[in-house]
């Protein structure tokens, strides 16, 4: 029998090249595909097949659910995009309650990085009203904390 990690690495490479690009794209157009979450979806699930981690699978989606719940106050107010809710859904679909801490560690690390050089104007930010107040894209902080939460191996494969 071929181990799962040689099935599963393929899998989280392509996520990891399926984030940088959702991170990117955001980064120059403020826009995230569904075509884009639904690959990263299915990435998730042909993940949880090949390292026998699907018995999760419920347990991860419940919390995407619950996670999708609690934004939709934040995107009905404004405070947060439709492709933002989205990838930060699909994130949490992805680190499940195991790696959730670490992961929102992450994303608070990112977020405030970004959010500092974009105030000095080191990445573009598009003015929102004549508050001054920015509005930053989010896909690529939520990219760079999944990415990182992959990389640290708290989705590692059950021994």
């Amino acid at each position: 029998m071929v181990p799962s990690f040689l099935w599963a690495t393929p899998v989280l490479l392509a996520t990891v090249a399926a984030l940088s690009y959702a991170a990117f794209i955001d980064l120059k157009h403020y826009r995230i595909s569904n075509e884009l979450i639904l690959l990263l979806i299915a990435l998730f699930f042909l993940y949880s097949l090949v390292s026998d981690r699907w018995t999760a699978a419920a347990w991860h989606f419940g919390l995407a659910a619950g996670i999708l719940l609690f934004l939709i106050y934040p995107y009905a107010r404004h405070w947060m995009g439709g492709g933002d809710v989205k990838m930060l859904t699909v994130a949490f679909l992805w680190t499940g309650i195991e790696c959730a801490l670490p992961f929102v560690i992450l994303l608070l690390l990112f977020v405030s990085l970004h959010t500092i050089v974009a105030k000095f104007g080191w990445v573009g930010s598009q003015q929102i009203d004549d508050d001054h107040r920015q509005r930053i894209p989010f896909a690529p902080s939520i990219a760079a904390a999944l990415i990182v939460t992959i990389l640290s191996g708290c989705l590692r494969l059950p021994e």
